[in-house]
């Protein structure tokens, strides 16, 4: 398999000066963001003095002397600090939101850029992690987690020089506890951090195990496995189980721990203080405001804390979302072809020459980047506009290399790939795909109808374009049984419908993007032999003054092509007519007999 080229990273500050691009459009909301939370967090330290003044000047002096102007005084600073977090927190989702977004365009857009080897190399389930996973929690950094950091930072700050101006000796008493809570938090994260990682690991288990119970129901009931399948699943679940118990039991201990933390630090300021207060030193609302400091403070020490282990987290997330950005496609156009050409989102189609179809592999050497062994070498062939070529062989002979070339999904290692004259990397590969009609194996129908899937092949074909497409493959028999006919929703990959049914809409789309050059990759190979024949005499028509690439399996349909290339093992051994390599009797002799014979004896004829 091919490697995508990645570029090796060393991100300084886990990778933030990536996120800074992002975040930099919206700066002005993030700075008043952190501003007004730094502006709010100064109120939660000025409001235990609050406490002090009203039980220093009214408790203890027994006097309501001047009570109206503190409550007016203390509601206007609650009424501003909640003003403030209000509007804080409506930053932080606005942050949250626009980053977020940004990001997923940002991903998804590249990956449309990425060759088609990125694909083959990575899988769905990574792909979307990276888009969907990643994204969200580098959005929840960005917003929340910045703002915390100033909340939480600022109060600890606030917090202790407070308690060092009011009384420093009281307060180192306070300031001593915070290394033990540390300690603390350091071990219990690095065992919650393990069984986390753990955790989800086992989920991933769990519904990777859920997911074949349900994609794979038939096979699994066919093969009698439900029993092997069931005890997977209980092992998994088991297994989670025990993790997540074992998980709780550290949460609980870290809690507990957390709690007699903040009773100590309580107990030392009433132990300390109060023999203070007796001394006549400290009066009692100064005792009160220590009181509240030294609980106040346990809790951002243990977030700062559980924030610098979920900075590991968060750096994974940065560093996989960088790699995928910093990924570049193995097959890309040069800036002076973008430049004339467009790219993939503004095609400049005005200077889009027409494309006849004449293909000429001139001296091609090809091998893939990550193995050793030469597929192509020094291959030579002229394919004149409108020859139709069959390439055949076993499975896993390497027949789709050629065709992977003439679709510039890779490049040459050595020589060029010239369409009408001009080498490929000439114009843009938006202009070459626009002009190649690709039908697979497996067809691929995306969500949505079946007229929206058919507009793919076409956005401007008109209906009656539509029905005669569809009409040439036969396939107006299958929308007519539907209830909605051309509105009938396909499902999610169509799985609503047969394999044969989506090949035969797949074929309709090929035909109504009229294209100079077309591709089947063993097309027809899902679709019975009556419907076949009627396929075989529309792709007869289409091919008509086109160049045709056949991946053929049945070698019975490719008898009129104008050139067969044989391939086995990666490497072209035969080509000629049907008539020549048969009268050779070579490899192409030996496969065409050998599956004469099986048809032969099968249904095939028979019908």
């Amino acid at each position: 398999m091919m490697k995508h080229s990645e570029e090796h990273l060393h991100l300084p500050f886990f990778g933030l000066g990536e996120l800074w691009k992002y975040i930099r459009p919206y700066r002005a909301i993030f700075f008043s963001m952190l501003l007004l939370g730094l502006v709010g967090t100064v109120g939660d330290v000025i409001l235990p003095l609050f406490q002090q003044y009203a039980i220093d000047h009214f408790v203890a002096a027994r006097t309501l002397h001047g009570l109206t102007a503190f409550i007016c005084a203390y509601a206007g600073v609650l009424a501003v600090q909640v003003l403030l977090n209000a509007v804080s927190s409506y930053q932080a989702c606005q942050i949250e939101m626009y980053v977020g977004r940004d990001l997923k365009r940002a991903s998804f857009n590249h990956l449309q850029t990425l060759s088609l080897s990125y694909f083959n190399t990575n899988s769905v389930g990574y792909i979307h992690a990276r888009v969907m996973s990643d994204t969200n929690r580098l959005g929840s950094l960005a917003a929340w987690d910045s703002i915390d950091c100033i909340w939480r930072g600022t109060y600890v700050v606030g917090a202790i020089i407070a308690m060092l101006t009011i009384n420093w000796r009281l307060a180192l008493w306070v300031i001593l506890l915070a290394p033990p809570v540390a300690l603390f938090s350091v071990y219990f994260q690095g065992k919650l951090l393990v069984l986390n990682r753990r955790i989800r690991e086992i989920n991933s288990q769990i519904t990777s195990n859920f997911n074949e119970g349900i994609t794979g129901a038939k096979t699994a009931k066919t093969l009698v496995i439900e029993d092997k399948m069931q005890n997977d699943f209980e092992s998994a679940s088991q297994d989670m189980r025990r993790t997540s118990v074992h998980a709780a039991r550290y949460k609980a201990m870290f809690s507990a721990l957390i709690s007699f933390s903040a009773s100590m630090a309580l107990s030392a300021v009433l132990w300390r203080g109060g023999i203070i207060t007796l001394d006549g030193v400290m009066t009692i609302g100064v005792l009160s405001v220590f009181m509240s400091y030294a609980q106040g403070l346990i809790e951002p020490i243990r977030w700062i804390v559980n924030a610098m282990s979920d900075l590991v987290t968060v750096r994974v997330n940065m560093e996989r979302f960088t790699r995928l950005m910093r990924t570049r496609p193995d097959v890309c156009d040069s800036e002076e072809v973008t430049r004339r050409y467009g790219d993939c989102f503004t095609a400049k189609r005005e200077n889009w020459e027409p494309l006849h179809g004449d293909v000429e592999f001139d001296h091609v050497t090809f091998r893939y980047p990550d193995g050793d062994e030469t597929v192509l070498k020094d291959f030579c062939l002229h394919v004149p506009q409108g020859t139709t070529v069959a390439i055949v062989g076993e499975t896993g002979a390497g027949k789709s290399t050629l065709v992977n070339l003439v679709c510039r999904f890779f490049e040459p290692t050595e020589g060029r790939v010239l369409i009408d004259g001009r080498d490929v990397r000439e114009r843009s590969q938006l202009w070459l795909h626009s002009h190649i009609g690709y039908v697979l194996q497996t067809p691929h129908l995306f969500s949505g109808t079946i007229l929206e899937n058919l507009r793919y092949g076409n956005p401007n074909a008109t209906m009656e374009e539509i029905e005669n497409a569809v009409k040439s493959v036969h396939a107006d028999e299958i929308i007519k049984r539907m209830e909605k006919g051309y509105d009938s929703d396909v499902g999610e990959e169509g799985d609503l419908l047969s394999t044969g049914e989506k090949q035969l809409i797949s074929f309709a789309r090929a035909i109504l993007a009229d294209p100079r050059i077309f591709v089947l990759d063993e097309a027809t190979s899902s679709i019975d032999t009556m419907t076949e024949k009627y396929i075989q005499e529309a792709i007869e028509k289409l091919m008509t003054g086109r160049t045709s690439f056949v991946i053929a399996h049945r070698l019975s349909t490719i008898r009129r092509a104008d050139i067969i290339l044989v391939v086995k093992d990666g490497a072209i051994i035969e080509r000629g007519t049907h008539e020549e390599l048969l009268a050779k009797r070579g490899y192409y002799y030996s496969l065409y007999t050998r599956q004469y014979e099986e048809e032969l004896n099968s249904d095939y004829w028979k019908n």
